[in-house]
C-alpha cells in the first residue's frame, strides 16, 4: 500500500494539470469535476506502465487516489456547486 501512495503523490501535479486543462478548454458543469478528475486520475494510471513496476490494479488504485485528490473527495460527496467551468461565450 505504501507503494500505492509513493505513486499516488507523483501521479497527484499530472493529473491536477490535466484537469485543469480540460476545465479550460471544455465547458464542463463545475459539479462532474471531480468525476472528471478521478477519470483521469485511472487513465494516467493506466497509461503510466513504464514508469512503474507495480501491477495494473495497484496503478489504477494509484490514478484514483490521485484523482480524488486532485479536486477533493469533500467536493464529490457534499459540496454541490452549480455553473460552468468555462464562461460561455
Amino acid at each position: 500500500m505504501e507503494q500505492v501512495l509513493i505513486f499516488a503523490t507523483v501521479l497527484l501535479p499530472i493529473v491536477t494539470a490535466l484537469v485543469e486543462l480540460v476545465k479550460k478548454t471544455v465547458n464542463l458543469p463545475k459539479n462532474i469535476v471531480p468525476a472528471v478528475s478521478f477519470v483521469v486520475g485511472i487513465a494516467i494510471g493506466a497509461v503510466a506502465y513504464p514508469f512503474s513496476d507495480l501491477d495494473l490494479i495497484m496503478r489504477l488504485w494509484a490514478g484514483g487516489f490521485a484523482g480524488l485528490a486532485g479536486t477533493g473527495l469533500f467536493e464529490l460527496a457534499v459540496n454541490k456547486r452549480e455553473g460552468n467551468t468555462k464562461d460561455a461565450e
